[in-house]
């Protein structure tokens, strides 16, 4: 897969146009491969870019990248992996690509869907990609306000949940029970069963006093979910909820929006404006902020394939064309670049 250049660029301005592109880069997708060895990161360009996590760790080819491809018309805004593919979404639509091929250069896409949009003018960005295992489907939703479900078998649509009044930023499930919870720009966290297809819970998180940040809006940016616990962040205060009693029982003291947040063993990871990975301690305590190299984090991912244990790193990006390596919670070791 060759980078792409467009024609109307003097091959003599190609150097300079690419300085460009790298300077003003957003990377706001990541996900690991099923064997953990390789990482794909997608852009503001619609660009996804393959590194080698082994190489980098081995031999620190930390300025270089195995290949990238032009895979979408506009941004990559996220991508999930499956135990033999890579999905990818944009505007509008998800792609699949075959891992073993994304690794070799002329990859072509293996097949694309578009949800069935409400008019065929509409063309919204998806946000937000989310695997079922238990039922070997993809919930994806976005700019529509909702959720679509799509069967990895048959690649057919076979539901749509409907109750957000915005765009949706934000998917998790919870993998005890057949639910999955979205966050948008509504301001809501709805909790949605997936065997009836309906909505079973509502957290108006901004309309919580000690959640409320009027100043930064209502908007949910990310969430993550461990059993009977959710995290949300965004507008309001990044807080852990019970969700049986839909109360908050921790807020965190941190004041820059967050746009990602990911539980991990027990503690909260949690990155958005600012270059740090910002480390919780479930009762509120700030255990530890770890500098990265981009001024703003949009998305961290953790490899915990048990296939390359050796691979076992957290990585982060955001406003820049690097993706920063955490070998261990301490400290970056180094960045991968596009």
């Amino acid at each position: 897969m060759e980078r792409a250049v467009p024609l109307a660029v003097p091959l003599g301005q190609t150097e300079v146009f690419q300085a460009l592109q790298r300077l003003h880069m957003t990377i706001f997708s990541q996900s690991v491969s099923p064997c953990g060895k390789f990482l794909a990161a997608g852009n503001n360009y619609g660009q996804i870019a393959i590194f080698s996590l082994a190489s980098g760790l081995w031999v620190e080819l930390v300025d270089s990248v195995l290949h990238f491809s032009l895979a979408h018309d506009g941004p990559v805004y996220s991508m999930v992996s499956t135990d033999r593919h890579l999905l990818s979404a944009g505007d509008g639509e998800v792609k699949a690509w075959l891992w073993a091929e994304m690794l070799k250069k002329g990859c072509k896409e293996l097949w694309h869907r578009q949800p069935p949009y409400r008019t065929s003018l509409e063309v919204p960005e998806i946000n937000a990609l989310l695997l079922v295992p238990k039922e070997n489907s993809l919930i994806l939703a976005g700019g529509d306000c909702q959720l679509h479900t799509m069967d990895l078998e048959t690649g057919t649509f076979t539901r749509v949940l409907r109750g957000h009044t915005d765009y949706i930023h934000c998917l998790a499930l919870r993998e005890r029970s057949p639910e999955v919870l979205s966050g948008g720009e509504d301001g809501a966290v709805r909790l949605w069963d997936l065997r009836t297809a309906k909505e079973v819970q509502t957290i108006e998180v901004y309309k919580h006093e000690e959640c409320s940040r009027p100043h930064n809006g209502r908007w949910i940016g990310c969430l993550a979910t461990d059993s009977d616990w959710m995290v949300c962040g965004g507008g309001p205060a990044l807080t852990l909820w019970h969700l049986r009693s839909s109360t908050p029982t921790t807020v965190f003291p941190i004041r820059a929006p967050q746009k990602h947040v990911t539980f991990y063993q027990d503690l909260i990871l949690s990155a958005g404006q600012g270059r740090c990975v910002n480390q919780w301690q479930l009762s509120g305590e700030l255990k530890a902020q770890v500098p990265g190299s981009s001024p703003g984090l949009l998305s961290l991912s953790l490899n915990q394939q048990p296939a390359a244990p050796e691979c076992k790193v957290l990585t982060a990006a955001g406003n820049s064309c690097r993706v920063d390596v955490f070998t261990n919670l301490g400290y970056r070791a180094f960045s991968l670049s596009f």
